[in-house]
């Protein structure tokens, strides 16, 4: 992905490690310095998924101020799904199956200070241009509920049971000590499609409006203080109308 210009923001690959580190800065900032998290001495999260992995920056151009990262892992097909960072918490067994390219998204985050919209709307146009230009088929990773308690987000939990399910081929099984089978415990429960659709993350309501689909049960991570569900798009399966809006 070569680097871009949209607006105030630039987009770039990280070139060296100090643009790692800087990465790994912004997400402990993100993801546990005020989540209630265990902390780190450090003040960086990392781990040793990020030497195989292309770390996206988007900075503010004026000032190289930081404000997102992610991270890509890819893989030539599902036949090494098991090293992704996803494997540690899933049985995806089911994709190993998958005959094409695939790549893993993952530490997504954007600065608590900078909240503009926008964003992550550059944010996805950098994934656009990265899946376009390295012919990939599925993009999956993890996607993250703010809290360890399944009953707060029963309502987001319970429209992804009745909306958003993988289909079976592609069913992520069990692996973590700690989950909620929400798949089968919310089979009753009628989801408030407005509530739910409110307290979805943004990267998943970025997912499923791509098409995505997720895992039946979700593992809790009291560590860092977060519910997450496996997440999935096949290429092959993003509306029309979306896939011209991103490559707009």
């Amino acid at each position: 992905m070569k680097t871009f210009d949209e607006g105030p923001y630039r987009v770039r690959l990280a070139g060296n490690a100090e643009d790692v580190v800087a990465a790994q800065r912004l997400r402990y900032h993100s993801f546990i310095r005020d989540t209630g998290a265990a902390p780190r001495d450090d003040e960086l999260d990392s781990d040793a998924f990020d030497a195989a992995c292309a770390h996206v920056l988007v900075e503010l151009a004026e000032s190289d101020t930081l404000v997102c990262c992610f991270r890509l892992m890819p893989f030539e097909n599902g036949r090494d799904i098991a090293r992704s960072y996803s494997a540690q918490y899933y049985n995806l067994g089911a994709l190993a199956d998958f005959p094409a390219r695939m790549v893993e998204m993952g530490r997504f985050c954007v600065h608590p200070e900078h909240r503009n919209p926008h964003i992550l709307r550059v944010a996805w146009q950098a994934m656009t241009r990265y899946v376009d230009a390295n012919r990939i088929e599925m993009l999956f990773g993890c996607s993250s509920f703010e809290g360890a308690d399944a009953e707060a987000h029963a309502d987001a939990l319970a429209l992804l049971r009745a909306r958003h399910l993988a289909p079976r081929r592609w069913l992520p099984r069990p692996k973590a000590a700690k989950i909620f089978r929400f798949g089968a415990l919310l089979r009753w429960r009628q989801p408030d499609p407005r509530q739910g659709m409110m307290r979805m993350p943004p990267l998943l309501r970025g997912y499923l409006s791509l098409g995505g689909w997720v895992s039946d049960h979700a593992v809790i991570d009291e560590d860092m203080n977060t519910l997450h569900v496996f997440t999935g798009v096949e290429m092959s399966r993003v509306p029309r109308r979306m896939a011209k809006l991103l490559r707009r």
